[in-house]
């Protein structure tokens, strides 16, 4: 009989190359404080206690993905051409064990310094909610709308507006079933949530700390050092 009680998976899209970067390798295997960036969020997203799995979506022939060392409870996968076709191959790899209401987290390779305690308010948050959401922050900034030559053309009103974050979770069969509903109509979503949008659902959005950054350009590298240190220490 299948468990009456939901399981937490975890799904780590991981097959991007990085380009913005410009270094030699893909930025989820950049070293950072004696690893590398994808061991660290790893490491994080295994502690927890009431995740079943963690999936990497790794591209074909990766060469790096061999060498490293990950905990127990990882497995891989190959993942796709984009972030959305990573995601669904993770899910159908795990159509053999998730049920449908099971939760699935999907979190960026290039996030290490996510909290524990913003999963585990993400995970608490989302209990009774028919939905699911996701971490995410309020814009602070002046936001402007450029056009074809970088001149600004508008000033965005930023009440309502939010920075999405990672982790994103919803439910196994939801999750699955968006995805695969908005590549059937060629859409390629950046993001899970807006997978579940385009079905007409309301993602609750919970805050996080500023400090779950995704590591884009090199500056990004020296600030996430920075916040594993700080959140080491418990400054």
């Amino acid at each position: 009989m299948p468990s009456t009680t939901p399981q937490y998976w975890v799904i780590v899209p991981a097959a991007g190359v990085g380009s913005r970067m410009g270094a030699d390798r893909p930025k989820q295997y950049l070293p950072l404080l004696g690893k590398t960036v994808l061991e660290h969020t790893l490491t994080r997203l295994s502690a927890l206690p009431m995740i079943a799995a963690v999936v990497v979506c790794v591209a074909a022939s990766d060469p790096y993905w061999p060498s490293l060392s990950v905990p127990a409870q990882v497995r891989w996968v190959e993942g796709g051409a984009e972030r959305c076709h990573s995601v669904l191959n993770g899910l159908r790899s795990l159509a053999a064990q998730a049920q449908a209401e099971d939760w699935v987290l999907v979190h960026d390779a290039a996030r290490p310094c996510v909290r524990s305690a913003d999963i585990k308010r993400l995970i608490d948050s989302l209990q009774q909610h028919p939905v699911g959401g996701l971490l995410a922050m309020p814009v602070r900034d002046t936001l402007k709308r450029a056009d074809a030559q970088q001149q600004v053309s508008a000033t965005v009103e930023r009440n309502g507006l939010w920075h999405a974050l990672t982790p994103q979770m919803f439910r196994y069969g939801a999750l699955r079933h968006a995805l695969e509903q908005a590549l059937a109509a060629g859409t390629l979503v950046t993001d899970e949530a807006q997978a579940l949008e385009l079905c007409g659902a309301k993602p609750l959005l919970v805050a996080g700390h500023a400090d779950n950054i995704k590591i884009t350009h090199p500056q990004d590298l020296v600030l996430a050092e920075r916040y594993l240190q700080q959140q080491a220490t418990g400054d």
